[in-house]
Protein backbone atom coordinates (compact mmCIF):
# COMPACT_ATOMS: atom_id res chain seq x y z
CA UNK A 1 0.00 0.00 0.00
CA UNK A 2 1.35 3.52 -0.68
CA UNK A 3 2.29 5.94 1.61
CA UNK A 4 1.08 9.16 2.45
CA UNK A 5 4.43 11.36 3.71
CA UNK A 6 4.37 13.94 5.84
CA UNK A 7 7.86 15.83 5.95
CA UNK A 8 8.76 16.98 9.52
CA UNK A 9 11.45 19.56 9.85
CA UNK A 10 13.13 19.40 13.35
CA UNK A 11 15.94 22.56 13.38
CA UNK A 12 17.15 22.05 16.55
CA UNK A 13 20.56 22.39 17.13
CA UNK A 14 21.33 22.38 20.65
CA UNK A 15 23.21 19.38 20.80
CA UNK A 16 25.61 20.15 18.56
CA UNK A 17 28.96 21.31 18.99
CA UNK A 18 29.24 24.06 15.97
CA UNK A 19 26.14 26.38 15.22
CA UNK A 20 24.24 26.33 11.92
CA UNK A 21 22.53 23.04 11.62
CA UNK A 22 19.60 24.36 12.23
CA UNK A 23 19.22 26.27 9.36
CA UNK A 24 19.75 22.96 7.41
CA UNK A 25 16.48 22.16 6.16
CA UNK A 26 15.96 25.34 5.19
CA UNK A 27 18.51 25.01 2.63
CA UNK A 28 17.40 22.03 1.22
CA UNK A 29 14.44 23.99 0.57
CA UNK A 30 16.71 26.78 -0.91
CA UNK A 31 18.27 24.00 -3.05
CA UNK A 32 14.67 22.62 -4.39
CA UNK A 33 14.01 26.40 -5.00
CA UNK A 34 17.23 26.90 -7.29
CA UNK A 35 16.01 24.05 -9.20
CA UNK A 36 12.79 25.47 -9.50
CA UNK A 37 11.49 22.40 -8.15
CA UNK A 38 7.93 22.21 -6.78
CA UNK A 39 8.75 19.58 -4.35
CA UNK A 40 8.04 21.29 -1.34
CA UNK A 41 4.60 23.01 -2.56
CA UNK A 42 3.76 19.27 -3.07
CA UNK A 43 5.06 17.88 0.06
CA UNK A 44 4.32 20.89 2.74
CA UNK A 45 6.50 20.50 5.30
CA UNK A 46 5.85 20.56 8.83
CA UNK A 47 8.31 22.52 11.40
CA UNK A 48 8.81 21.65 14.92
CA UNK A 49 9.08 24.16 17.76
CA UNK A 50 13.00 23.59 18.96
CA UNK A 51 14.71 24.92 22.35
CA UNK A 52 17.35 26.97 20.00
CA UNK A 53 17.27 30.03 22.44
CA UNK A 54 19.05 28.01 24.47
CA UNK A 55 22.43 28.29 22.37
CA UNK A 56 22.49 32.46 23.21
CA UNK A 57 22.89 31.94 27.35
CA UNK A 58 25.85 29.20 28.78
CA UNK A 59 24.31 25.92 30.22
CA UNK A 60 25.12 24.65 33.30
CA UNK A 61 25.68 20.87 32.55
CA UNK A 62 29.13 20.56 31.21
CA UNK A 63 28.75 16.80 30.43
CA UNK A 64 25.15 16.65 29.22
CA UNK A 65 25.34 20.48 27.74
CA UNK A 66 21.36 21.74 27.45
CA UNK A 67 20.25 18.24 28.42
CA UNK A 68 17.50 20.37 30.38
CA UNK A 69 16.06 21.69 26.60
CA UNK A 70 16.76 18.16 24.78
CA UNK A 71 13.70 16.89 27.46
CA UNK A 72 11.49 19.43 25.93
CA UNK A 73 12.88 18.76 22.60
CA UNK A 74 11.88 15.10 23.15
CA UNK A 75 8.55 16.76 23.59
CA UNK A 76 8.51 18.23 20.45
CA UNK A 77 9.35 15.68 17.83
CA UNK A 78 7.36 13.36 20.09
CA UNK A 79 4.45 15.13 20.15
CA UNK A 80 5.13 16.28 16.17
CA UNK A 81 5.24 12.27 15.16
CA UNK A 82 2.37 11.19 17.18
CA UNK A 83 -0.02 13.59 15.19
CA UNK A 84 1.63 12.34 12.30
CA UNK A 85 1.10 9.14 12.91
CA UNK A 86 -2.82 9.74 14.33
CA UNK A 87 -3.37 11.05 10.68
CA UNK A 88 -2.29 7.81 9.05
CA UNK A 89 0.81 9.21 7.70
CA UNK A 90 4.41 8.36 7.26
CA UNK A 91 6.60 10.61 8.97
CA UNK A 92 10.16 11.89 7.25
CA UNK A 93 12.25 13.73 9.64
CA UNK A 94 14.50 16.70 7.91
CA UNK A 95 16.94 17.48 11.52
CA UNK A 96 19.09 19.52 12.21
CA UNK A 97 21.56 17.71 14.59
CA UNK A 98 21.11 14.02 15.42
CA UNK A 99 20.88 14.29 19.05
CA UNK A 100 17.25 14.69 18.83
CA UNK A 101 17.20 11.41 16.70
CA UNK A 102 16.46 9.18 20.07
CA UNK A 103 13.07 11.42 20.62
CA UNK A 104 12.14 10.01 17.15
CA UNK A 105 12.90 6.59 18.43
CA UNK A 106 10.89 7.15 21.28
CA UNK A 107 8.34 8.97 19.28
CA UNK A 108 8.13 5.76 17.05
CA UNK A 109 7.88 2.88 20.06
CA UNK A 110 5.31 5.33 21.81
CA UNK A 111 3.18 4.63 18.57
CA UNK A 112 4.25 1.07 18.30
CA UNK A 113 5.12 -0.12 21.98
CA UNK A 114 5.08 -4.27 20.61
CA UNK A 115 6.43 -3.87 17.92
CA UNK A 116 10.09 -5.42 17.42
CA UNK A 117 12.15 -2.27 16.24
CA UNK A 118 14.90 -2.75 13.42
CA UNK A 119 17.62 0.35 13.63
CA UNK A 120 19.58 1.35 10.41
CA UNK A 121 22.61 4.05 11.04
CA UNK A 122 23.96 5.52 8.25
CA UNK A 123 26.61 7.59 9.74
CA UNK A 124 30.59 8.34 10.21
CA UNK A 125 29.98 8.21 13.97
CA UNK A 126 28.78 5.53 16.71
CA UNK A 127 26.44 8.48 18.72
CA UNK A 128 27.25 5.91 21.86
CA UNK A 129 28.37 8.43 24.30
CA UNK A 130 26.71 9.17 27.58
CA UNK A 131 26.96 12.26 30.10
CA UNK A 132 29.36 9.77 31.95
CA UNK A 133 32.01 8.69 28.86
CA UNK A 134 31.41 11.93 26.87
CA UNK A 135 34.82 13.73 26.03
CA UNK A 136 32.78 17.01 24.95
CA UNK A 137 29.46 16.55 26.78
CA UNK A 138 27.86 17.30 23.27
CA UNK A 139 24.89 15.15 23.43
CA UNK A 140 24.44 14.56 19.88
CA UNK A 141 27.09 12.37 20.39
CA UNK A 142 24.83 10.26 22.39
CA UNK A 143 21.21 9.26 21.13
CA UNK A 144 21.56 5.93 20.57
CA UNK A 145 22.77 5.40 24.38
CA UNK A 146 20.07 6.95 25.37
CA UNK A 147 17.83 4.56 23.18
CA UNK A 148 19.65 1.63 24.03
CA UNK A 149 18.85 2.65 27.77
CA UNK A 150 22.61 1.93 28.54
CA UNK A 151 25.30 4.36 30.86
CA UNK A 152 28.12 2.59 29.71
CA UNK A 153 29.44 2.15 33.30
CA UNK A 154 32.48 -0.08 32.50
CA UNK A 155 33.98 3.49 30.80
CA UNK A 156 32.51 6.02 33.16
CA UNK A 157 35.13 9.05 33.84
CA UNK A 158 32.63 12.08 34.08
CA UNK A 159 30.49 12.87 37.44
CA UNK A 160 27.39 14.83 35.79
CA UNK A 161 25.71 15.79 39.54
CA UNK A 162 22.31 14.86 40.26
CA UNK A 163 19.79 17.16 37.65
CA UNK A 164 21.63 16.07 34.60
CA UNK A 165 21.01 12.39 36.10
CA UNK A 166 17.86 13.00 37.14
CA UNK A 167 17.19 14.44 32.96
CA UNK A 168 19.10 11.69 31.73
CA UNK A 169 16.74 9.30 33.20
CA UNK A 170 13.34 10.98 31.99
CA UNK A 171 15.05 10.97 28.43
CA UNK A 172 16.34 7.11 28.66
CA UNK A 173 12.55 6.39 29.92
CA UNK A 174 10.30 8.38 26.94
CA UNK A 175 8.20 6.60 24.76
CA UNK A 176 8.63 3.81 27.50
CA UNK A 177 10.66 2.31 30.15
CA UNK A 178 14.22 0.80 29.02
CA UNK A 179 15.27 -0.08 26.16
CA UNK A 180 13.29 1.06 22.73
CA UNK A 181 15.16 -1.44 20.88
CA UNK A 182 17.22 -4.73 20.99
CA UNK A 183 20.65 -3.95 20.22
CA UNK A 184 20.70 -7.55 17.96
CA UNK A 185 18.74 -4.80 15.81
CA UNK A 186 20.96 -2.22 15.56
CA UNK A 187 23.04 -1.90 12.63
CA UNK A 188 25.63 0.76 11.65
CA UNK A 189 26.61 1.25 8.07
CA UNK A 190 29.45 3.93 7.50
CA UNK A 191 30.72 4.39 10.88
CA UNK A 192 34.51 5.05 10.76
CA UNK A 193 35.05 7.56 14.04
CA UNK A 194 34.31 6.01 17.30
CA UNK A 195 36.36 6.58 20.45
CA UNK A 196 37.49 4.10 22.95
CA UNK A 197 34.10 3.53 24.98
CA UNK A 198 32.17 3.79 22.27
CA UNK A 199 34.15 0.74 20.66
CA UNK A 200 33.65 -0.83 24.38
CA UNK A 201 29.99 -0.48 24.18
CA UNK A 202 30.17 -1.64 20.53
CA UNK A 203 31.30 -5.02 21.20
CA UNK A 204 29.88 -5.46 24.73
CA UNK A 205 26.96 -5.51 22.40
CA UNK A 206 28.09 -7.02 19.38
CA UNK A 207 26.75 -4.46 17.21
CA UNK A 208 27.48 -5.05 13.56
CA UNK A 209 29.54 -1.86 11.07
CA UNK A 210 29.00 -2.42 7.85
CA UNK A 211 32.28 -0.47 7.11
CA UNK A 212 33.01 1.53 3.55
CA UNK A 213 35.57 -0.67 2.28
CA UNK A 214 33.36 -4.17 3.15
CA UNK A 215 30.48 -2.29 1.19
CA UNK A 216 32.71 -1.90 -1.39
CA UNK A 217 34.25 -4.81 -1.28
CA UNK A 218 31.42 -7.31 -1.17
CA UNK A 219 29.13 -5.19 -2.96
CA UNK A 220 25.26 -3.62 -2.00
CA UNK A 221 23.86 -6.83 -3.63
CA UNK A 222 25.18 -8.94 -1.22
CA UNK A 223 24.69 -7.42 1.47
CA UNK A 224 21.55 -6.12 1.05
CA UNK A 225 20.19 -9.57 0.63
CA UNK A 226 21.59 -9.81 4.91
CA UNK A 227 19.81 -6.63 5.62
CA UNK A 228 16.21 -8.55 3.52
CA UNK A 229 16.67 -11.85 6.05
CA UNK A 230 16.78 -9.60 9.09
CA UNK A 231 13.97 -7.00 7.97
CA UNK A 232 11.94 -9.70 6.94
CA UNK A 233 12.31 -10.88 11.45
CA UNK A 234 11.46 -7.40 12.23
CA UNK A 235 7.69 -6.10 12.91
CA UNK A 236 9.35 -2.15 12.08
CA UNK A 237 12.52 -0.48 10.48
CA UNK A 238 13.65 3.08 11.18
CA UNK A 239 16.42 4.55 9.09
CA UNK A 240 18.82 7.32 10.10
CA UNK A 241 20.69 9.34 7.59
CA UNK A 242 23.55 11.44 8.81
CA UNK A 243 24.95 12.88 5.81
CA UNK A 244 28.36 12.77 7.01
CA UNK A 245 28.31 9.47 6.59
CA UNK A 246 29.32 10.33 2.94
CA UNK A 247 33.04 11.52 1.70
CA UNK A 248 33.14 14.89 2.54
CA UNK A 249 36.15 15.41 -0.48
CA UNK A 250 33.16 14.51 -2.67
CA UNK A 251 30.08 15.86 -1.46
CA UNK A 252 30.90 18.76 0.67
CA UNK A 253 32.13 19.63 4.15
CA UNK A 254 28.71 21.48 4.66
CA UNK A 255 28.27 19.51 8.22
CA UNK A 256 29.24 19.87 11.99
CA UNK A 257 31.83 16.92 11.86
CA UNK A 258 32.96 15.32 8.16
CA UNK A 259 35.04 12.42 8.24
CA UNK A 260 37.27 11.73 5.26
CA UNK A 261 36.78 8.20 3.46
CA UNK A 262 33.00 7.61 3.38
CA UNK A 263 30.25 6.24 1.01
CA UNK A 264 29.48 8.21 -2.46
CA UNK A 265 26.50 9.73 -2.74
CA UNK A 266 25.09 7.32 -5.51
CA UNK A 267 26.23 4.77 -2.87
CA UNK A 268 23.83 6.20 -0.48
CA UNK A 269 20.97 6.06 -2.73
CA UNK A 270 21.04 1.97 -3.75
CA UNK A 271 21.01 1.92 0.04
CA UNK A 272 18.46 4.57 1.05
CA UNK A 273 16.45 3.18 -2.14
CA UNK A 274 16.37 -0.45 -0.87
CA UNK A 275 15.61 0.83 2.99
CA UNK A 276 12.23 2.94 1.30
CA UNK A 277 11.12 -0.23 -0.57
CA UNK A 278 10.18 -2.31 2.70
CA UNK A 279 7.65 -2.42 4.06
CA UNK A 280 8.01 -2.62 7.02
CA UNK A 281 9.47 0.86 7.20
CA UNK A 282 7.94 3.16 9.56
CA UNK A 283 10.18 6.40 9.50
CA UNK A 284 13.47 7.72 8.00
CA UNK A 285 15.21 10.72 8.93
CA UNK A 286 18.22 12.57 7.05
CA UNK A 287 20.11 15.05 9.44
CA UNK A 288 23.12 17.36 10.09
CA UNK A 289 23.11 19.48 6.69
CA UNK A 290 25.09 22.92 8.02
CA UNK A 291 25.14 25.29 5.45
CA UNK A 292 27.28 27.61 7.49
CA UNK A 293 30.04 25.64 7.37
CA UNK A 294 29.25 24.62 3.28
CA UNK A 295 30.52 26.38 -0.23
CA UNK A 296 27.72 27.01 -2.62
CA UNK A 297 25.01 24.99 -0.46
CA UNK A 298 26.38 21.86 -1.82
CA UNK A 299 25.55 19.88 0.65
CA UNK A 300 21.79 20.71 1.05
CA UNK A 301 22.04 20.35 -2.96
CA UNK A 302 22.80 16.66 -2.42
CA UNK A 303 21.21 16.26 0.42
CA UNK A 304 17.96 17.54 -1.52
CA UNK A 305 18.63 15.18 -4.64
CA UNK A 306 18.30 12.14 -2.27
CA UNK A 307 15.51 13.11 0.10
CA UNK A 308 13.18 13.55 -3.11
CA UNK A 309 14.38 10.52 -4.51
CA UNK A 310 13.89 8.17 -1.44
CA UNK A 311 10.50 9.60 -0.52
CA UNK A 312 9.47 9.18 -4.21
CA UNK A 313 10.52 5.46 -3.73
CA UNK A 314 8.67 5.18 -0.46
CA UNK A 315 5.59 6.68 -1.35
CA UNK A 316 5.64 2.94 -4.08
CA UNK A 317 6.25 0.80 -1.40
Amino acid sequence: MAKNIKILFNTSEITAGTRGASLGPSAVVTAARDLNDAFFSENIPVELPNENQLLDVPTKFQWAKRIDGLEKVFGHVMTGMSHVYSEDEFPFLMSADHGSSAATIAGIKTQFPYKRLGVVWIDAHGDLHTPFTTPSGNMHGMPLAIALNDDNEACKKNDIGDEAVAIWEKLKNAGGVGAKFSSEDLFFIAVRDTEKQEEALMERHSIKNYTVAELRERKWETISKEFQTWIDQLDILYISFDVDSMDPDITSYGTGTPVKNGITPDEAREMLHFFAKQEKLCCMEFVEVNPCLDEKNTMAETTFDLMKSTIQEIKKS
